[in-house]
Parts: structure tokens; C-alpha cells; sequence
């Protein structure tokens, strides 16, 4: 073989590898797109404090914001969309006294709140997180009612049982982003 054809030969070679290590990158920045994730040590640290899976709390933020904090048209902020007068309820529940709503664009702040939330409903429902995440978006005296009506028609509330079907489809889709979580970002969640 000539030297020509050896260098051609390496040239192909180094354009393949070129090319399956771009399209690799490629797939990646594919996938973390359509799941993003950020602020895994807040996550990561406010589960823990919390008692929480840190793959509820991405799932939660995937779908309140898909981790971009831009404030809702119903005037929810942050990763974890949470309404000013449902944050300083929650800052008397906790004991917080010098919150202010701006505190809210703040990642640290928005994620400790909303995870003391998700808390909150948990323990409400006795850990049921499909009853919980339903109560996140569709409101607490909401679910505590469908139960209530489920309850005395001698069912349980399921999925398919939720009035709302903006909260159905919001309960299915946090569902099931935090198995995707759980699979795909177990290291940067700790789990």
C-alpha cells in the first residue's frame, strides 16, 4: 500500500470517529432537552431535607417550567411555578418571616419552597404522591373533595377519575418524568 493510501485511509478513520463522537454529543444535547435537568444540588439537597425523591422534584419543575423560571400568566414564578400567596403561606407554615415574592426567582429559595409543599401534601395524603402531585396543580380543597366523592361512591381517586383534565394530564406527565428522571439522571440525583 502507498503512502497516499495509507493517509487517505487514516483520514477516513479520523472523519468516522469525528463523525460518531459528534453525533454522540449530538444525542445527548438531544435527550437533555427533551428532559432537561439543572440544580441538581439544590434538588438533590432540598430532598433530602425533606424526606422527598429528588427525581419528584425534577419531575415537578420539568413540568411547572421545564427549568426555565419565567413567571406564568396566572403569576406563578420560579422553577417550581409557586403562587406568592401560596409562598407566604408557606413561609408562615415553616416559620419563615423576612420572605418577600422577588425571593421566589431565586432557584434556592423557589425549590426549598416548593419542596416543603410537595411535603406538606404528601404528608396530607398519606404519602400518595399521585393525590399529592394532583393537589400541586389542581389545588388541595380540590382533591381533598374528589376524594371525598371517590370515597363515598366506596372507590378510590384514580388518575383516570380526576375531574380536571388539565390536572389528569399533569399528574400523568409528572408520573411519568420522574421515572424518566430516576432512569436517566439517578447519578446527578443522588439516587
Amino acid at each position: 500500500m502507498t503512502q497516499r493510501a495509507l493517509g487517505t485511509l487514516a483520514a477516513i478513520a479520523v472523519v468516522l470517529i469525528c463523525g460518531v463522537v459528534v453525533v454522540g454529543v449530538l444525542q445527548q444535547a438531544e435527550r437533555n432537552a427533551a428532559l432537561p435537568l439543572s440544580d441538581s444540588s439544590i434538588i438533590r439537597e432540598q430532598a433530602a431535607a425533606k424526606g422527598l425523591d429528588p427525581a419528584l422534584i425534577a419531575a415537578v419543575i420539568y413540568a411547572e417550567s421545564k427549568f426555565e423560571p419565567r413567571p406564568s400568566s396566572a403569576g406563578a414564578q420560579g422553577l417550581m411555578q409557586i403562587l406568592p400567596a401560596t409562598a407566604y403561606y408557606l413561609a408562615h407554615l415553616s416559620g419563615g418571616r423576612a420572605f418577600t415574592a422577588s425571593d421566589l426567582a431565586t432557584p434556592q429559595i423557589n425549590v426549598a419552597y416548593g419542596s416543603y409543599y410537595l411535603r406538606y401534601l404528601l404528608d396530607h395524603y398519606g404519602g400518595d404522591e399521585m393525590l399529592a402531585v394532583a393537589a400541586y396543580n389542581g389545588g388541595l380543597a380540590n382533591v381533598d373533595r374528589w376524594v371525598a366523592e371517590a370515597n363515598g361512591s366506596g372507590r378510590e381517586l384514580t388518575i383516570d377519575a380526576i375531574p380536571f383534565p388539565e390536572t389528569r394530564e399533569y399528574v400523568q406527565r409528572v408520573l411519568s418524568a420522574q421515572r424518566q428522571y430516576r432512569a436517566r439522571y439517578a447519578a446527578e440525583l443522588g439516587l
